[in-house]
């Protein structure tokens, strides 16, 4: 295959399981904690919430989980997705290294959400439940969940993080289109977004209030279950038929990357790419060293300024407490772009590679990230999402980096979903409008303070299960 092609795989070549990292993790994974008993959390309390299989999922001891074939079919919707050597940019940077992106864009949905919300549709479905619950905040997850329950039958309820909903309403139209019903979050559809609102009227909203009027919702009805899009290990699981595929479509063309990189508000995207070859590391089957890396907003710095310890995963403390990075639940963004990265933790199991240097992070402002999209689109074509050009602003840096130093690098990278609902956050940057948003320290501080003092017993699980 010549250079610069898409590298495309059969349909026969779709990957017939998921990949789980848990039994190859460099330590066993902290539990999440029940509040009301600062135990780890028993599974059979979850099934009010989550579907049984998918619970089973996320606490598997199993390295491989068989994707059924009904699902499978489903997938060949819109997968196999292309790899794409990114020629174009790597000859207008002069550089030695090698660039491919995996792009997921190709999905209905545009992103690579849809591989997890197919996945927990149709398990749900199979459970007999008759309404999905979500948050979202950019709008990509709340589509590819309404994607999903549209295949399987199933109705949704979205809550979108208010300054999303304002900013990209073309997002809420096309879950309308889809069937979903989609509310700006904080919402008066739930006591929880009824009390923030008479607080605050014009509360622009955040991830963490989303999910806890999601949950309210989901708890609110017998046959409703709650869906998440990120951070949970079922989750990851499903996202990691991209880096089985990515393997595959390298070995084509006889590469294997030195880095794979990718942007981080949860954790699921880049997980998806990263896990496969973190296995062949780990297993002494990769051919040459490789490094992991995630990006990150200024606006947002989870992983670069975050506090590892446990948190709630919403902001109403609904949740179980998780082991992650966190910002502090009551975290409340700036309100950058890129909508899907504005969360105050991540998936626990990333948080445990960065603790342990298995994973280096990094972060940019969102002026220097437009910088990166426009280079990425005037060269590639493609109109990226402002969360993946984080990733496109390190691969852009790291193989500048290769042409001072001559290293011939291979760089892989996850285009986790196309930009054409940003076109308002590419006006404003021609026009000068975006702020290169950086989140304080001590806001930092101030947060997880807080999370102190509403959890004094904070260090006692923390000496329990993070020592």
């Amino acid at each position: 295959m010549s250079k610069g092609r898409s590298i495309n795989l059969d349909e026969n070549e779709l990957p017939r399981e998921w990949y789980n990292i848990l039994p190859e993790l460099p330590k066993p994974l902290p539990p999440p904690i029940d509040p009301s008993t600062r135990k780890p959390v028993d599974p059979r309390k979850l099934e009010r919430i989550f579907a049984k299989e998918l619970i089973r999922q996320e606490l598997s001891p199993d390295l491989w989980i068989p994707i059924p074939n009904e699902l499978r079919e489903t997938y060949l919707i819109w997968r196999p997705t292309p790899l794409i050597e990114a020629t174009h940019l790597e000859r207008a940077l002069k550089t030695p290294a090698r660039i491919f992106f995996k792009w997921e864009g190709v999905s209905p949905p545009g992103s690579h959400k849809p591989n997890t919300a197919v996945a927990q549709a149709y398990f749900n479905m199979k459970e007999g439940v008759e309404r999905l619950s979500t948050e979202t905040g950019a709008g990509q997850w709340g589509s590819a969940l309404s994607f999903g329950c549209m295949l399987f039958g199933l109705k949704c309820r979205v809550f979108m993080v208010r300054v999303s909903y304002n900013q990209k309403p073309y997002r809420r139209v096309l879950m309308e289109t889809w069937g979903a019903e989609v509310f700006p979050s904080p919402s008066d559809k739930t006591n929880y977004g009824r009390s923030v609102l008479s607080k605050d009227p014009n509360h622009p909203g955040s991830l963490g209030i989303a999910i806890s009027e999601a949950l309210e919702d989901a708890l609110s009805y017998e046959n409703a279950r709650y869906s998440l899009g990120s951070v949970l290990n079922h989750v990851l699981i499903h996202q990691t038929v991209q880096g089985l595929e990515a393997k595959k479509q390298l070995e084509i063309v006889d590469e294997y990357p030195d880095v794979v990189v990718g942007c981080v508000g949860g954790g699921s995207s880049f997980s998806g790419l990263f896990w496969p070859f973190y296995h062949d590391k780990v297993t002494g089957k990769a051919p040459k060293s490789v490094e992991f890396v995630a990006t990150e907003p200024t606006a947002c710095p989870t992983l670069t300024k975050g506090i590892y310890t446990f948190d709630y995963g919403d902001t109403a403390k609904m949740t179980p407490l998780l082991p992650m990075y966190t910002l502090g639940s009551d975290f409340v963004p700036p309100p950058i772009h890129a909508g899907g990265l504005r969360y105050h933790g991540d998936a626990p199991t990333l948080c445990l590679l960065v603790k342990e240097r298995q994973v280096k992070a990094v972060a940019y402002d969102q002026v220097a990230v437009f910088d990166a999209a426009v280079t990425f689109a005037r060269t590639e074509g493609y109109i990226p999402a402002p969360e993946p050009s984080h990733t496109i602003r390190y691969v852009i840096d790291e193989a500048l980096r290769c042409k001072r130093t001559g290293e011939k690098k291979t760089i892989l990278f996850n285009l986790c979903g196309h930009g054409y609902f940003d076109m308002n956050a590419y006006s404003e940057y021609f026009e000068g409008k975006l702020q290169p948003w950086h989140y304080p320290e001590d806001a930092v501080r101030a947060s997880i303070e807080a999370l102190r003092r509403d959890v004094p017993w904070l260090s006692e699980v923390e000496n329990a299960y993070l020592r």
